[in-house]
């Protein structure tokens, strides 16, 4: 039993420190900023746009855009980690699925490329 415990020493350890850094990064806004509340930085902020204004104006389709290319990002990289640790196990079978969900994470990003998402004026 000791023998087990040694193999996860480096995982316990690992855990420890990266929950005192989150904890640290948590807490450290609070005891040292500079804190200079004004009309501007206690006001909502949304999309660019002022929080009164007409809940039915139009405004830009960038930010949907915007936002699916986070999700597209973040679910690629999501399921490429563990796709890649298990990749000699997968088979062919796994490789293939995986290039099936590439290729339409890789067309919803040739959408918005097409439509301009990544380009601000």
């Amino acid at each position: 039993m000791p023998g087990f415990l040694e193999q996860y020493l480096a995982l316990v350890i690992f855990a420890a420190l990266s929950a005192v850094i989150a904890i640290a990064l948590l807490v450290a806004p609070f005891l040292l900023a500079y804190k200079s509340p004004d009309t501007e930085k206690l006001s909502a902020y949304e999309c660019g746009f002022e929080a009164f204004d007409d809940a039915r104006m139009k405004f830009d389709i960038r930010f949907y855009l915007v936002s699916l290319l986070f999700i597209i990002f973040d679910l690629e990289v999501a399921f490429l980690f563990p796709w890649a640790v298990a990749f000699h196990d997968v088979g062919w079978l796994g490789f293939w699925s995986m290039m099936v969900f590439l290729g339409v994470l890789t067309i919803g990003f040739v959408y918005e490329w097409k439509k301009g998402a990544l380009e601000w004026d």
